[in-house]
């Protein structure tokens, strides 16, 4: 596979291009959100969502897919929840920037204030 042949950082960054693009999607952000309540079916994410099943089970595809949900087979149904690992992802990238985008908007803020004056 290609995998063996990528180093682990450039694995990361198309984890997380998988997650971004996983949840640029407004229906697979709602399934997301309502994952956080905790483990559900599809057919119970399906309530108040107007798709049908085989577009759910694309959905879910692409957020397992992007590590963001994992699954559990439990008799005939599969239970879906939120994967721990994929929201880590997004925690360290977010990190990244968290020192960065304070100074700049101080910065910003400066600028504006000075054109007023």
């Amino acid at each position: 596979m290609l995998a063996y042949y990528i180093s682990p950082c450039l694995c990361v960054v198309m984890i997380e291009n998988d997650i971004f693009k996983a949840l640029a999607d407004p229906t697979r952000r709602a399934i997301f959100e309502k994952l956080a309540t905790g483990s559900m079916n599809a057919s119970s994410l399906r309530e108040g969502l107007k798709i049908s099943q085989p577009a759910m089970s694309q959905h879910l595809a692409v957020l397992h897919q992007a590590k963001l949900v994992r699954q559990e087979r439990n008799g005939r149904f599969v239970n879906y929840e939120v994967d721990p690992d994929g929201l880590a992802l997004i925690a360290n990238w977010l990190a990244k920037y968290r020192a960065y985008w304070p100074e700049r908007i101080d910065a910003l803020r400066t600028l504006l204030k000075d054109m007023d004056q």
